[in-house]
């Protein structure tokens, strides 16, 4: 084989693992700001409804339903015309005590192998299948048949769901995962409950999953990037539905991969629609945290979306991860002409980007802007996953979006500073010499 073909084949191989899913999977390492003993994973006070190894997750997804074997919903990569809510029952080693789970919270060599299971998917409701929804010339939203009623109903039982989560939350705030490429229903849901489990299940979890996973290489990447273009309005709706219950206090978003297109897009639209209905964009979206991490997106377009478009101001603070060694958002740079934002850093941006990056680190406000460049040796195969499967990466989103710290090490969150919005991490952050 030519070298051009083996880096043609390494490269098709890591677009496959952009979002890589599996049946079953270990719970993700213990964070180091938990294993060194710097925070507590859990609040004493923690309700005791919230202290059990089954982790209820609420879902929102606009794929398809598909049946399995053993009888268990679950969903397909195929396009739902409207969307579903529902709660899952994720479990933690059925046979593990909520003291001892508790105890392996607090050190990274624990004892038994905490593996992910689903023990069950219920959904609750869906939007109207049979109706035509469309804006009329007025601007208002039409429904034809039935659809109106579906869709109260639907809002409804949202809103009942939401209520029943909030009353036991020790926040009343929400914390939304969403998902990149080639990623499973199931896997979406592993994620968010791995990160509501060590982000010390202090927000009401919501995993919105849209249809990833269709399989081929190239012909399987383009579908489930026309995925993340579809689900768009979805989760835009989603989003604004959630923010409007009054209970709701705040809203943090976790988005990986492709999913951060999806997020900053959606996002966009709500702050446009907000200004024109003469509104706050950040009192109307309730926007606390917005984590882009490993972002497949092109650096100009994610400009556009955020700084050019006055996007930034809707939330407190956005936090972006990079890692100049992502294999896998190497492979989305090679198939779309490079720029990605997933593998910026200070020193590999253009001009344009770097005047924006150099700006609005001078601009004194309750927001605040970060790049941080992961520049460690490990986060899964291809390098894609470290902001859960590094413990010290993981240990910074726990310090950024539970506390709420800003970057620099007087405010209890060590990055290394290098220029204008961009800090450095690597595999020994928070780590003192006696413990490297």
């Amino acid at each position: 084989m030519s070298s051009w073909m083996a880096r043609v084949t390494i490269l098709l191989a890591a677009v496959v693992f952009l979002g890589a899913c599996s049946s079953k999977r270990p719970l993700m390492p213990t964070p180091d700001v938990y294993s060194l003993g710097i925070e507590q994973p859990f609040a004493e006070n923690l309700p005791a409804e919230l202290k059990t190894v089954d982790m209820n997750i609420m879902y929102a997804t606009d794929r398809l339903p598909s049946s399995r074997e053993d009888g268990r919903l679950d969903y397909s990569m195929v396009r739902a015309p409207t969307l579903a809510f529902g709660e899952a029952v994720v479990n933690i080693d059925g046979d593990i005590s909520w003291e001892k789970l508790a105890a392996d919270a607090r050190t990274s060599e624990r004892s038994p192998a905490l593996n992910l299971g689903i023990k069950s998917v219920t959904e609750s409701t869906k939007g109207p299948w049979d109706s035509v929804a469309y804006y009329g010339s007025d601007g208002k939203n039409v429904l034809t048949g039935e659809g109106a009623q579906k869709l109260a109903v639907m809002h409804t039982t949202l809103h009942g769901m939401l209520r029943e989560r909030l009353a036991t939350s020790p926040r009343k705030e929400i914390l939304f995962y969403v998902h990149g490429v080639k990623t499973s229903f199931d896997e979406a849901l592993y994620t968010s409950a791995e990160l509501w489990h060590y982000l010390g299940r202090e927000f009401v979890p919501i995993a919105y999953s849209w249809p990833a996973g269709k399989k081929g290489l190239l012909r399987g990447y383009n579908y489930d990037r026309e995925s993340s273009e579809f689900t768009i309005f979805h989760f835009k709706r989603f989003l604004e539905w959630t923010a409007a219950l009054p209970e709701v206090e705040g809203i943090h978003i976790i988005a990986h991969s492709r999913g951060t297109d999806v997020v900053l897009t959606a996002i966009r639209e709500l702050v446009i629609a907000a200004r024109a209905a003469g509104e706050n964009p950040q009192e109307r979206l309730k926007l606390r945290n917005v984590v882009i991490a490993a972002p497949d997106i092109n650096l100009r377009v994610a400009l556009q979306r955020t700084e050019r478009e006055g996007t930034r101001w809707a939330a407190e603070r956005w936090t972006t991860y990079t890692s100049t060694g992502d294999k896998a958002i190497g492979s989305s740079e090679w198939l779309s002409g490079g720029g990605r934002v997933g593998k910026a850093g200070y020193d590999n941006i253009d001009d344009f980007a770097r005047m924006w990056t150099e700006h609005f680190s001078d601009v004194e406000s309750v927001n605040r802007d970060s790049v941080i460049q992961y520049q460690g040796r490990s986060g899964g195969a291809f390098g894609h996953d470290y902001y859960r499967s590094n413990p010290a990466v993981s240990s910074d989103l726990v310090l950024a979006v539970r506390y709420g710290y800003p970057p620099g090490a007087e405010n209890g969150r060590p990055l290394g500073p290098i220029e204008g919005l961009f800090w450095k991490i690597d595999d020994d952050y928070l780590k003192s010499p006696g413990d490297k």
